[in-house]
């Protein structure tokens, strides 16, 4: 095990509420008239990309207007307005990261391990996400970053974990990478990642077939979890480390053997 490789929405943070929130936010202030629930939104987080989930609802609401010339104009509009109000949410420090993430990060970088982002989501919103937990200089703590700005095709395509794996140098095989969803969990599958799960509840009843294995979160010392199937945790300990994760590594190559 090489590399530590995480996607961001989801997974580092459960940021889909605020996401949410953004977009009703952006709605009202352009005068739109829409509001997405939770229940629409579970269903919109299927399309991968902000802008892409604007046109698929864009475009079931109403079909004939959404084919208008200046409907990606107000797309564009509409996603700057959103992201605004979820960095300014962001930004502020309210929205934590998931359990073990710092943890585990820390102890990567102590280990000697590399950790690298595989994001799709904008630069602005790893930005302030981020810099939030991290301070300004969070970029040094990651030896690849690949997000919007980087990667045009969104996940359940693998570009975005082919760009970081050509930046760390390494094959799939040598990597493991955390993701919260179906769409993520294929993209890192399809680029030869094996893939730790920790869905949300916005991604709770995707289908995991083939993750390494699927958890409610990474945990902590003091906040054990139990593994839903193998391989299992040190139920010892309750939460996933270095070494837990290079037993589940060491699993993954033997099982290819």
């Amino acid at each position: 095990m090489q590399a530590l490789i995480f996607d961001v929405d989801g997974t580092l943070a459960d940021t889909e509420s605020a996401h949410l929130r953004a977009f009703n936010a952006a709605f009202a202030e352009v005068g739109l008239g829409w509001f997405w629930d939770e229940a629409l939104y579970t269903r919109l987080l299927k399309v991968a990309g902000g802008k892409e989930r604007l046109r698929h609802y864009w475009r079931v609401a109403d079909l004939d207007e959404a084919d208008g010339a200046k409907v990606q104009d107000v797309i564009d509009a509409v996603h700057a307005i959103k992201t605004r109000h979820y960095t300014e949410r962001v930004r502020d420090g309210g929205l934590p990261l998931r359990p073990g993430i710092a943890r585990l990060i820390d102890e990567a970088r102590d280990a000697g391990i590399p950790v690298a982002i595989a994001t799709t989501t904008t630069p602005a919103n790893l930005d302030a996400l981020l810099g939030a937990s991290f301070g300004s200089a969070w970029r040094t703590r990651f030896a690849a970053v690949c997000d919007a700005g980087t990667t045009q095709i969104k996940k359940p395509a693998p570009d975005v974990y082919h760009d970081v794996l050509r930046q760390l140098g390494l094959r799939g095989a040598d990597c493991i990478a955390f993701e919260d969803s179906a769409n993520g969990l294929v993209a890192a599958r399809a680029a030869g990642v094996p893939t730790v799960i920790t869905p949300t509840a916005f991604t709770s009843r995707d289908g995991f077939d083939g993750a390494l294995v699927v958890l409610p979160h990474l945990g902590e010392p003091d906040a054990p979890v139990e593994s839903v199937g193998p391989p299992m945790l040190d139920q010892r300990a309750g939460y996933v480390d270095i070494d837990t994760l290079r037993r589940w590594h060491r699993l993954t190559l033997h099982e290819a053997v």
